[in-house]
């Protein structure tokens, strides 16, 4: 936050040049590959904030001023009338994937399968958070859940072993709670399954922790969300269309 307040300081002084037209935006690009150690930059546009610029590379959004001599990483820009946190709503925008390719039938289904709110989760059956918001979808209605199954073995050893299981008995969601909310060690799998080819699909989008999940219309977040504040995230999603 010191850092954002100081970047404003360094900006009141050049609102009127910045308003004028005068970014340098090639200036902005390369400084900021220079400085930044981003291999690229793909955009660099304007923020709601008077001579306060967006840089983008890939899925990391940073700031700069007019000119690019001063960046803020790490920081988010609010919008305190609307109650908005503007990065993390252009971040949802630029990680937005195409809900069609995903292999929903190497997916777990469960909750209102016939719902038009879709959910996919990418979890881990020995990550705490993934247990913790697996205990919270118990609450979550009218929406249709489809599980993938990622366990992330470097961190957790045992997980794939669980993820196999899971997969291999006759009901699928049933053990995934049992394992998850119960602590409950299977027997080992004795069937093939999808995972090779979900840990594939996660680093093609790259998804690197858990719980990751995607709503329908394509949005991707992480961490916890109360059954609540999930149900209200995916039919906020559905109004924007």
């Amino acid at each position: 936050m010191r850092l954002f307040l100081l970047l404003i300081s360094f900006l009141v002084p050049a609102a009127a040049s910045a308003a004028a037209g005068n970014a340098d935006i090639h200036a902005i690009a390369q400084k900021s590959a220079e400085l930044l150690h981003v291999e690229r930059v793909d955009e660099v546009r304007k923020t709601q904030i008077e001579g306060l610029f967006e840089v983008r590379s890939g899925r990391n959004i940073f700031y700069s001023d007019a000119q690019g001599k001063y960046f803020v990483l790490g920081g988010s820009l609010i919008d305190t009338a609307a109650g908005k946190n503007l990065t993390s709503e252009r971040k949802e925008q630029i990680n937005r994937i195409d809900w069609s390719e995903l292999p929903l039938d190497k997916a777990i289904l469960s909750g209102d399968r016939g719902a038009k709110l879709k959910l996919a989760i990418f979890t881990d059956p020995d990550c705490p958070y993934c247990r913790k918001l697996e205990k919270e979808l118990v609450d979550l209605k009218g929406v249709a859940v489809y599980t993938f199954l990622y366990p992330l073995e470097k961190l957790h050893p045992n997980a794939r072993a669980k993820s196999e299981a899971i997969w291999c008995s006759k009901e699928q969601h049933s053990m995934l709670q049992k394992v998850m909310l119960e602590r409950f060690v299977p027997e080992a799998a004795r069937c093939k399954t999808p995972i090779d080819d979900i840990q594939t699909l996660a680093q093609r989008l790259n998804i690197n922790g858990t719980p990751t999940f995607i709503a329908g219309d394509g949005r991707m977040a992480s961490g916890v969300k109360s059954a609540a504040d999930m149900k209200t995230w995916l039919e906020n999603g559905m109004q924007k269309d």
